[in-house]
């Protein structure tokens, strides 16, 4: 895409002059979002002051300014760019560059030019596949260890919910960071060091040095469990994850665990998952037979399952042919599957599988299995 990460911003003024397209996106209290086509075909997003937002119209009000308005607006706006730019990491969005112009009557108006995501959508994302939302946690495990050692120190998100992130290619990139916090929060002694909650609320040390000890990160950490690992994780996953799962989702909600912890956990998940490990010795394929037909696909005779990635078929990714035919059997109506050359983000095979085979066509990047008639 344009620009690159490690970069510094590459797109200027004179890369808005000839964008089409603008669509807008939405908007907060400071902020509107728009969806715009660069002359080269990239889709990036614009951010801007809303000057019909709650921010700008409320300060319109109370003082009548409407440029010093502007600019104390604008301070969140110019306060996420640096910090864009400061934390880049793969869950941070891509800040590709701003302009400074005049508009109206004010001058020096600021849009940034960034990489575009979609909303998360919680309610999408619980029927889509476990595989796809562990991805969204082990994202936001990398994102917080990543806030939690940043150049600037331990980074808080202040405000922090599903809309702060987007979707970039099913990793989740953190958006909004206007109401990101470095500053650890001084103490006389643990009393000080209650961290606040609507369910429940935790008191943490006090350290010698005068500092609640690691209140930026658990504060993260504790909503990064209520707002994704509790709904994400667990449903639907691999039997032999489970407890695993639920480990991490009880020790982020209970805090008994920081960061660095939490991501080593996660990231074990992963090599359990994309080693084929998780598997038990379930295997019942050694007593049946399925029999191959290479270079074919069975192109109707599908069925629901869930979840699947397809929505009118029972589309799933296997670890290996042994998975695929255990899957198989364990669905009453599947008699024959299709493995596809396509892949999913851990390089497991996606595979079709089907009530019968009565009708087979060549189709050069797909193999058949068809249960032995027996």
């Amino acid at each position: 895409g344009p620009g690159s990460p490690g970069q510094g911003p590459r797109l200027g003024c004179a890369a808005l002059r000839n964008v089409s397209g603008a669509q807008y996106v939405g908007s907060g209290y400071t902020k509107a979002v728009y969806r715009v086509r660069l002359p080269g075909g990239a889709a990036v997003a614009l951010k801007a002051v809303d000057f019909s937002g709650h921010d700008l119209g409320s300060c319109v009000r109370e003082f009548g300014a409407r440029r010093g308005c502007y600019r104390l607006a604008a301070h969140k706006l110019l306060k996420e760019m640096v910090l864009l730019e400061r934390l880049r990491h793969p869950n941070v969005l891509q800040l590709y560059g701003y302009c400074y112009q005049d508009s109206e009557d004010i001058p020096d108006t600021l849009t940034t030019i960034t990489e575009l995501g979609a909303p998360v959508e919680m309610i999408q994302l619980l029927q889509t596949s476990w595989e796809d939302r562990f991805r969204i946690c082990l994202s936001l495990g990398r994102l917080l260890h990543h806030l939690a050692h940043s150049p600037l120190g331990s980074v808080t998100l202040l405000d922090f919910r599903p809309r702060q992130f987007v979707l970039v290619d099913g990793e989740l990139k953190v958006t909004d960071l206007d109401d990101a916090r470095v500053e650890e929060t001084p103490c006389t002694s643990s009393a000080d060091c209650t961290l606040e909650f609507p369910a429940r609320n935790f008191t943490l040390p006090c350290s010698a040095q005068g500092w609640c000890e690691g209140m930026n990160e658990k504060r993260n950490l504790y909503n990064a469990y209520r707002f994704f690992f509790t709904y994400l994780l667990p449903h639907s996953a691999p039997l032999s994850l489970r407890p695993l799962l639920d480990s991490i989702v009880n020790a982020t909600g209970e805090l008994t665990w920081g960061v660095d912890e939490t991501l080593g956990q996660l990231e074990a998940v992963l090599h359990l998952f994309r080693s084929g490990q998780y598997l038990q010795n379930s295997t019942t394929s050694s007593s049946i037979e399925y029999q191959r037909i290479p270079d074919s696909t069975i192109p109707q005779e599908d069925y629901r399952c869930w979840p699947s990635y397809h929505h009118g078929s029972c589309l799933l990714s296997v670890f290996n042919l042994a998975e695929a035919v255990d899957v198989c059997e364990s669905h009453a109506q599947c008699h024959a599957f299709v493995v596809t050359n396509q892949t999913t983000w851990t390089g497991r095979k996606l595979v079709f599988f089907k009530t019968g085979w009565s009708q087979v066509v060549p189709d050069p990047s797909k193999t058949i299995y068809v249960r032995a008639p027996g």
